[in-house]
């Protein structure tokens, strides 16, 4: 039985991994609403914040400012992904730029594996990372504090910047009416631009945590978080900024719960028990907690 110190940190566990659900998830919806594409690329931002620490460690810059330009290597390679890579093919069909998407996350890996090293490398994190506190008998890590402080501020700081900015106003417009608003007169490469740029910056402060969680980085690490916040996505309603949020921390609760009161002897079979139930809620609200039904034409 589940006493108040184990409630404490089941409330904890899941608001710190909701919250990093809900920005990774959000940073995949806010390309998907403009160019109606799922960016397969997006996880690898993650490794390329890992990368970014583990090349900067030695220096001597303090973490940091290591961390901070290890988010602007990946908001910057989010940018130059859409430069370089959709720009080309955006006239295209959309399985075009999925196929480019794969194909540009497949270069990002294989690149690590080959400049880099295919095995682990542990990436250096301030010992805030490592140590705990104890509140109520509880150990609660700091990482998971500071992974629901930072989150609720980037969320905090985007929803102004969507509602309070041209930026962000133009943002959803494209998201919403993307060809009306290309005849209104906005820049659809300013607004793609942008989106791109905005979705690495959230993968990137996620990535942090992520790795401050793991220790080391991969050229493979971006495969989860992806399927993650894809999962979380289209569980929230792929279209919709509020659903990702809110798909996000629905999947941390699913999560979390299972990895509570799942008996040991079920734990290898979480992934499958997490997925089951995600499949149960699509199967009553396709659309998502948040998607409207798509209209049938006759």
């Amino acid at each position: 039985m589940f006493s108040w110190s184990d409630w404490f940190g089941f409330v904890i566990s899941f608001l710190s991994l909701g919250s990093l659900y809900a920005v990774m998830a959000l940073g995949l919806v806010i390309v998907y609403g403009i160019l109606r594409l799922v960016n397969f690329a997006y996880g690898e931002y993650i490794m390329i914040v890992g990368y970014t620490l583990y090349l900067l460690h030695g220096g001597p810059l303090p973490w940091l400012v290591m961390a901070v330009l290890a988010v602007l290597v990946a908001a910057l390679a989010s940018y130059l992904t859409e430069r370089i890579a959709f720009r080309p093919v955006r006239s295209n069909s959309v399985t075009a730029m999925l196929i480019t998407s794969f194909a540009v996350s497949t270069l990002f890996r294989n690149a690590a594996l080959l400049f880099i090293s295919p095995r682990s490398r542990v990436v250096p994190l301030p010992d805030l990372f490592s140590e705990g506190v104890n509140v109520a008998g509880t150990i609660i890590q700091i990482r998971d504090v500071l992974a629901i402080v930072v989150s609720i501020v980037l969320l905090l700081v985007l929803t102004l910047l969507m509602k309070r900015t041209v930026l962000g106003i133009a943002l959803r417009a494209a998201a919403d009416k993307f060809t009306m608003t290309r005849l209104l007169g906005v820049p659809a490469n300013l607004m793609i631009g942008a989106a791109f740029a905005i979705s690495g910056t959230l993968a990137g402060v996620v990535g942090l945590f992520w790795l401050g969680r793991i220790g080391s980085v991969t050229p493979l690490i971006g495969l989860e978080p992806l399927i993650i916040a894809f999962v979380a996505s289209v569980l929230g309603g792929v279209e919709s900024l509020v659903g990702a949020v809110l798909g996000g921390y629905v999947l941390a609760l699913i999560t979390v719960t299972i990895n509570n009161f799942l008996p040991q002897s079920f734990v290898d079979y979480r992934q499958a028990f997490i997925f089951a139930i995600v499949i149960l809620v699509l199967l009553v609200r396709p659309q998502g907690l948040v998607g409207q039904k798509a209209e049938v034409k006759s």
